[in-house]
């Protein structure tokens, strides 16, 4: 059995030599903590109807109703997005009373916009449906997955946030990140 040396740098020349990755997570043994109750809305631009048409989530709620609900999908147009997330909200018989109510997606807004128009071509529920073209919305909430193989990229879990004053009152995240149980609008809104 051989040895081989092996060149150790010095300590302090080790640190340099190493490139800083100031947004990477460091290794931790403990999961992420995604958004929970309490967090403020992050302030992210948004997109609705065009990408000149930005939308801040955290302004609206400070600005108007400060209630409501943010409902997040992995894809517009998917099956359980259009067939029974979203149209659980906008059939639902108290959506008019449940404040500002917002479908958020990593799509692109003319995406969004073609998809409201299908889903609530008339806009009677008063839901808005917002793009989040980058992702940085749903990775300021922690929500996001690895869809690479189904949809291309990293998208967002199905989930429903109650807000209150601005703050999140409560979480519904999809256990499986796609699923319809927790996040429907009958366990969300009663």
């Amino acid at each position: 059995m051989a040895f081989r040396a092996v060149h150790r740098m010095p300590t302090a020349f080790r640190a340099a030599a190493r490139p800083l990755s100031l947004g990477a997570r460091q290794f931790h043994s403990t999961p992420r903590a995604f958004v929970k109750v309490g967090d403020a809305i992050p302030g992210v631009e948004l997109q609705e109807d065009t990408p000149a048409n930005k939308v801040n989530l955290a302004k609206e709620y400070a600005q108007g109703i400060a209630n409501g609900v943010i409902i997040g999908v992995p894809a517009a147009f998917s099956g359980s997005c259009s067939q029974k997330h979203v149209p659980s909200y906008i059939n639902h018989p108290k959506i008019a009373d449940a404040g500002q109510v917002f479908v958020v997606s990593v799509n692109d807004a003319f995406v969004m916009k073609a998809w409201a128009d299908q889903l609530d071509p008339t806009k009677e529920s008063g839901i808005r449906f917002l793009a989040d073209p980058t992702g940085e919305f749903t990775k300021a909430l922690d929500l996001g997955f690895d869809a690479i193989p189904v949809f291309g990229h990293t998208r967002a879990k199905r989930y429903a946030l109650t807000i209150e004053d601005g703050k999140v009152k409560s979480v519904h995240v999809e256990p499986d990140n796609t699923g319809t149980d927790v996040s429907m609008a009958d366990k969300v809104l009663g």
